[in-house]
């Protein structure tokens, strides 16, 4: 039976403080729950994540989402740069293929706005490994997997209802709190996107076996 097109929420978890044991923790969990495989995992730079989900699922593609990628780039550019530093970017992101976006990086790294802002070349390099497996799909694919956006918007929303109730008495009752606000805009979910249908096409060639329900 191949994998149906659902969106999930699998866990609430609460903690002081992120880190690789922390995400280890997590990962485990999702495994000994009966979580098999993961295709795809799109992370946005939390410390030790990526290494948590590879020695927990041996076999994931870790996508870095470059919504958030262009943001930590954008810090380092000044407000009066960056209306005309974010084509230079798309260049590297919108590329035809990853070789092609590694030869828009070059370009930029020797070019004007490359000079003066050179951190954003060496940000991009250190996580070009997982910058590059979204240039495999072509670009409808690519607007689901390389932004973390789905999972901002439904911390927008607890964050929005944190602030609205105020502070909460102990973590149990700031669990209560979230569950029925993941609960409520769960039942809001009623299909997905169309882009999804092409990419359980692409996801069954490009995945064979691993992409079918055992």
């Amino acid at each position: 039976m191949s994998c149906p097109t659902v969106k999930e929420i699998l866990g609430l978890w609460i903690e002081q403080t992120e880190g690789a044991r922390f995400w280890l923790r997590v990962m485990n969990e999702l495994k000994n729950r009966g979580a098999t495989d993961i295709l795809i995992a799109v992370v946005d730079g939390l410390k030790g994540f990526p290494e948590a989900i590879g020695a927990v699922f041996p076999q994931p593609v870790v996508q870095t989402c470059i919504v958030h990628l262009i943001r930590h780039s954008l810090e380092f550019v000044s407000w009066k740069d960056r209306k005309a530093v974010m084509p230079a970017l798309r260049a590297i992101y919108r590329a035809s293929d990853a070789d092609a976006g590694r030869q828009a990086l070059e370009a930029f790294d020797s070019g004007a706005w490359g000079r003066k802002y050179p951190a954003i070349a060496q940000s991009w390099r250190r996580n070009w490994e997982h910058v590059v497996p979204f240039f495999a799909f072509p670009e409808s694919v690519r607007r689901i997997i390389y932004t973390t956006n789905a999972i901002e918007a439904l911390n927008s929303k607890l964050r929005r209802a944190v602030r609205t109730r105020g502070h909460s008495p102990n973590d149990e009752a700031a669990r209560k709190l979230l569950y029925l606000v993941l609960n409520h805009a769960a039942k809001q979910w009623k299909r997905a996107p169309p882009e999804w249908f092409q990419a359980r096409i692409q996801f069954a060639l490009v995945f064979g076996d691993r992409f079918v329900s055992q």
